[in-house]
């Protein structure tokens, strides 16, 4: 562990443990700033590698090899951890809320927080369906699912991925990929198993070009998958997709993998946000409007250039941004 051989004359906090935190702690432990002291605050300690998730969900990653370990990098870094949730920022006083601690003081701040799963105002979304975000709560549905199926031995079991994009695709295909091949260890017959994808475009991969849309679909053709295209999901009951086409599909379970957005604490700090809650950012990563001291700030939106959507971000990781 690093120790400080000068008084703290500066205060970094580091609001999330994802991959931009990651790296800072790295740094720091490697070559520390004198006089700087970091804290960081997040919910959990093990933070996932998004881009690694859909290898996971394959069988070909384990937990451990997916996750970084933030209390190891913290002392590493001879950073204080904090595991809470941040409920809002008193940019005024240059204070990060809590809600289970005291404000944490600040004089540079860094939010690296990532999505919220966004479940549109579904009717019954929330208690029927699981949001792949956070991974921490996908992961223990994911692993219930699996148990499920390995004990799954009669008729058949209906899954559905709700949201056609790149996470959702990936998803779907890690996940049949995954529990057929556990059937098939068991001797069973992967057929007890039947999988739906449901997008409510007209196209599945929407942002993406003409031949990556259709060499997905032809691989999920011949993977005998059922896509359901315009069909925007607008309720979801026991056992059943209701679709705004008037489409009723069966189900036993369902993945929400739609269009995430910013934290709702975002929305209170005065910063400039995106109609998803995202932080506008200008070219130097900095917010479009932040008055008051500095901070760096996650999840972001630039507009001077428009990205695909990677891996990553598909799962809901954003890059780093700063605030000036």
């Amino acid at each position: 562990m690093q120790k400080p051989t000068q008084p703290v004359a500066r205060d970094i906090v580091l609001i999330g443990g994802g991959h931009s935190h990651v790296g800072v702690l790295k740094r720091f432990g490697m070559q520390p700033e004198p006089g700087v002291r970091l804290t960081v605050i997040c919910t959990d300690v093990h933070t996932p590698y998004s881009g690694m998730l859909p290898g996971y969900i394959s069988g070909h990653y384990s937990y451990d090899d997916v996750h970084i370990d933030l209390a190891r990098l913290a002392v590493f870094a001879g950073a204080r951890l904090y595991r809470d949730e941040v409920v809002g920022i008193d940019r005024a006083g240059q204070k990060v809320l809590c809600r289970n601690r005291p404000p944490v003081v600040y004089d540079s701040l860094s939010i690296n927080v990532g999505s919220t799963p966004s479940l549109g105002g579904v009717p019954g979304a929330d208690a029927l369906t699981t949001p792949v975000k956070p991974i921490t709560r996908f992961n223990a549905r994911w692993l219930a699912l699996l148990a499920r199926v390995q004990q799954h031995t009669q008729a058949v079991l209906h899954i559905a991925v709700v949201g056609a994009g790149a996470g959702g695709v990936e998803l779907l295909l890690s996940m049949q990929y995954r529990l057929c091949h556990e059937l098939q260890l068991l001797g069973r017959n992967p057929e007890l198993l039947e999988f739906h994808l449901l997008s409510a475009s007209a196209q599945i991969l929407p942002t993406h070009n003409r031949r990556v849309r259709q060499k997905f679909a032809e691989v999920l053709a011949q993977r005998g998958v059922h896509v359901h295209l315009n069909a925007r999901v607008t309720r979801v009951e026991p056992g059943q997709l209701i679709c705004a086409n008037g489409d009723r599909v069966a189900i036993d379970e369902t993945m929400w993998v739609t269009q995430a957005g910013g934290a709702p604490w975002l929305r209170s700090t005065g910063l400039a946000l995106t109609e998803a809650g995202f932080v506008r950012v200008n070219d130097q990563l900095q917010p479009t409007r932040a008055y008051l001291p500095p901070a760096t700030l996650l999840p972001w939106t630039t507009f001077r250039w428009k990205r695909p959507v990677c891996s990553p971000c598909a799962w809901g990781h954003r890059w780093p941004t700063t605030c000036a």
